[in-house]
């Protein structure tokens, strides 16, 4: 694999990484009244716990993607 292919790997795996985030964000935003009782249930929790998960989640995702797929994308464009 060359570093152009690998650069355009990264900079795709970039773009739709950050896409599930968004619809994942928007998802648990518009129905997080009808999802975060029904986890809850699911798997013992109180809601506050649930919701508190989906903050970290979303928060953890971010920060895997800027360290995984868009830092090595801008190393890869400013080195060639």
């Amino acid at each position: 694999m060359s570093i152009e292919e690998l650069t355009t790997f990264l900079g795709w795996s970039s773009v739709i990484n950050l896409i599930i985030l968004t619809l994942s964000a928007i998802i648990l935003i518009l129905f997080k009244g009808k999802v975060a009782p029904l986890h809850a249930k699911m798997f013992s929790l109180k809601e506050e716990n649930v919701l508190r998960a989906y903050f970290e989640y979303l928060g953890q995702y971010k920060i895997l993607i800027i360290m995984f797929n868009i830092t090595p994308y801008i190393a890869l464009k400013v080195m060639y």
